[in-house]
């Protein structure tokens, strides 16, 4: 027992090595494309590399946060044994509701204050994946659906639901929907103070970001510790592995269910509002979101179902999307740039199946129905 402890330590500090490795391989391959699209002298590409890195590491966060709460509900979700495709509907509908719950307190309130705006806009985005969820949790729990049939149609279900809260509201308000200067400066507003922030190089790396990007990594932790230190995490993975063993145990299998796709819905759906009132800059965009839902899923994929891998990884696939921003290779088009996640997802999924490592692999039961007759 004290050897497998002992090589689990060891195996965890090697995969620290490979990502420390990897992360300063990266910068050498970054530096080295940089210097040869710019055609300056080596010596003066460091010079300029650098600003350069802090400003593709500060917009791969702001891109990656979206992605690490889309994560990390469909992580919750999947734990216990539900595959939810419909992400990408449920961001959509996060991201309306929760513009337009701030929108019209901003319309209603005579004085908007701005803590108060963010907490509505959470509010009425959690609510809007949590009932979309509810609907799917329905669906597949009560009656057994299919669930990847059933992930699929509320995905262009919840994406049309968006999409129409959106415009409803634009046309209804006549102009763009958004909100005041005041209150978009507390959406983007770090909540460290300015001399923190202003530390050369790592002030800006790591407390430069935005209030939600530490928000999101307090969500990571705390579902971390649930899973893995609490009784009733331990049972929610029971529940996705085995739901037979667990349900001859006497746990609930349908309350476990329920509820963390239900949560889990909700949490997706914060990524939505966060990528509108952050990226999109507090303005409805019916395009903007398009394509982060399905992100999200690889993402699960990607961080293996761990909830603290998924906050590296979502900084990793945001700094993805945007690099075609960044870095303009005349002979490579825009398209290759766009499908680098799902590649880096795919390579990752074929080496963590060749490892046949257990911990590495998704829930037994994931996507399966539960038969209760069938035990």
């Amino acid at each position: 027992m004290s050897n497998l402890r002992i090589n689990r330590k060891k195996n965890k500090r090697f995969g620290i090595l490979i990502c420390v490795a990897a992360i300063l391989l990266g910068i050498l391959l970054a530096a080295f494309i940089y210097r040869l699209v710019s055609g300056k002298p080596f010596a003066s590409v460091f010079r300029g590399f650098l600003p350069w890195f802090l400003a593709l590491a500060v917009s791969a966060v702001a891109y990656g946060t979206p992605l690490m709460f889309g994560t990390l509900g469909e992580i919750l979700t999947e734990k216990s044994g539900n595959l939810n495709l419909g992400v990408e509907g449920i961001m959509f509908m996060g991201g309306a509701f929760g513009l337009g719950g701030a929108y019209y307190y901003n319309q209603l309130a005579s004085n908007p204050n701005g803590y108060v705006a963010i907490a509505i806009a959470i509010i009425s985005a959690f609510l809007a994946g949590a009932i979309a969820s509810l609907i799917y949790s329905f669906i597949t729990i009560t009656l057994r659906a299919n669930q990847n049939v059933t992930g699929l149609a509320l995905s262009i279900f919840g994406t049309g639901v968006g999409q129409f809260t959106g415009e409803f509201m634009r046309v209804k308000a006549g102009s763009y929907i958004t909100l005041s200067n005041d209150l978009k400066d507390f959406f983007i507003m770090c909540p460290f103070p300015k001399f923190i922030q202003n530390i050369p190089v790592i002030g800006r790396l790591i407390f430069g970001h935005g209030i939600f990007f530490y928000l999101g990594i307090i969500v990571a932790v705390i579902l971390a510790f649930y899973l893995n230190k609490t009784r009733s995490g331990l049972y929610l993975r029971a529940v996705g592995e085995s739901p037979a063993t667990a349900d001859a145990a006497g746990i609930n299998i349908s309350k476990y269910k329920y509820l963390a796709t239900v949560i889990g819905g909700g949490i997706s759906a914060i990524g939505g509002m966060v990528f509108i009132t952050t990226i999109a800059g507090c303005t409805w965009n019916h395009e903007g979101l398009s394509g982060f839902g399905w992100l999200s899923v690889a993402l699960v994929i990607f961080c293996l179902w761990r909830p603290t891998a998924a906050i590296w990884s979502a900084v990793l696939f945001g700094a993805l999307v945007d690099l075609y921003n960044r870095l303009h290779l005349a002979f490579l088009p825009d398209e290759i740039y766009k499908i680098l996640p799902y590649v880096v997802t795919v390579i990752v999924l074929i080496f963590s199946s060749l490892r046949n490592n257990k911990e590495k692999q998704p829930p037994a039961s994931l996507g399966l129905a539960y038969f209760r007759e069938d035990r």
